[in-house]
């Protein structure tokens, strides 16, 4: 391992970044070198990630294994770890930033629930790769390299992800191509910067804390990192022939299974068809749903745009501007609280 990765040092001031391993394909590993799609997620350690990636000048770097993971298997337990480790590694003054290794499928929804509920003050960096790490020419480890380089960035905070040289804040990052090694944009926002020759360049400040109050991020925190389970959300798609029968079946399993279970579902998020417009016969369901006492949110399915509202018109389904997954994770938050 390199000379400057350490696992422990007990020292006050910050020189420090703790890289977490998650998994993904990052640490993915084929059969064959040329094998970009038939690989295993999640089977290089990330010490040996780090080997031959160079370390930032005056930085140490601590590795941790937190989890092992395909991406799109992620759920509330690994997040309970990384919240509950990048809770802790943040309070920790000699620690100067944190790298996660993370797949792809699902780092928007990471970054965005990082970001929400912890509204991190010091640099917290998504890095991740479209290859495998065995492959021919692997794009982790200049992907690695970068978030080494903004997570040691005077003045960094925030959650953000690192591919392909961009840096994408985590609340509007999504991930928008399914092979293509730039897989990742920003929507409208469009990236908050590059990295070039181990150099940043910002096109808007760090991500900063939301309007959401100290306190209510700490109740969501001690909620999230608790036994119980958290609030169910399901998401649905508007489509040709959408007729509510998914909805109604929820409804119905629902309460075959009785409403007082800590895991009944609360919630839905319905991404519509272009400005989140919805089939008439899933609208109808859909009031059935909040009728029966759910919260209904709606998106739109397309890939870049926000849901508008008319002001005179009564917004029967309420509109966030968030992708689905995102919004998903905004709901739970949101029945968090209530």
């Amino acid at each position: 391992m390199n000379s400057n990765i350490e696992q422990r040092d007990e020292q006050t001031r910050a020189d420090r970044l703790v890289v977490l391993g998650t998994g993904g394909t990052i640490a993915g590993r084929a059969a064959r070198r040329g094998d970009h799609v038939g690989y295993r997620a999640g089977e290089v350690a990330v010490a040996d990630l780090l080997e031959g990636i160079p370390v930032p000048a005056g930085w140490l770097v601590q590795a941790e294994q937190l989890a092992q993971i395909d991406s799109k298997d992620i759920g509330p337990g690994v997040w309970r770890l990384l919240l509950a480790r990048v809770r802790e590694l943040l309070d920790r003054p000699e620690v100067g930033g944190i790298v996660i290794t993370h797949g792809t499928d699902t780092l928007e929804e990471t970054a965005y629930l990082l970001q929400r509920v912890l509204a991190p003050a010091k640099p917290v960096v998504l890095a991740c790769a479209m290859r495998p790490a065995t492959a021919l020419v692997p794009d982790g480890p200049q992907n690695l390299a970068d978030a080494l380089v903004v997570a040691a960035q005077p003045g960094a905070r925030g959650v953000v992800g690192v591919c392909a040289g961009r840096i994408h804040a985590g609340l509007t990052l999504r991930k928008v191509h399914h092979y293509r090694l730039d897989a990742f944009d920003s929507g409208d926002a469009g990236p908050l910067g590059l990295v070039e020759q181990g150099t940043c360049t910002l096109f808007q400040p760090w991500p900063v804390a939301d309007g959401t109050d100290g306190v209510a991020r700490l109740a969501w925190l001690d909620r999230l990192l608790g036994p119980q389970p958290w609030p169910r959300v399901e998401c649905l798609f508007s489509h040709g022939g959408a007729d509510g029968w998914l909805v109604r079946a929820l409804l119905a399993q629902d309460a075959l299974q009785g409403h007082d279970r800590p895991d009944r579902l609360q919630g839905l998020v319905v991404a519509g068809t272009g400005n989140g417009t919805l089939h008439a016969d899933l609208l109808a369901a859909l009031l059935e749903a909040q009728a029966a006492g759910l919260r209904v949110w709606r998106t739109t399915r397309c890939a870049s745009g926000r849901v508008l509202v008319a002001g005179s018109s009564p917004d029967q389904v309420p509109a966030v501007a968030l992708p689905p997954a995102q919004a998903r994770l905004a709901l739970l938050l949101d029945l968090l609280t209530a």
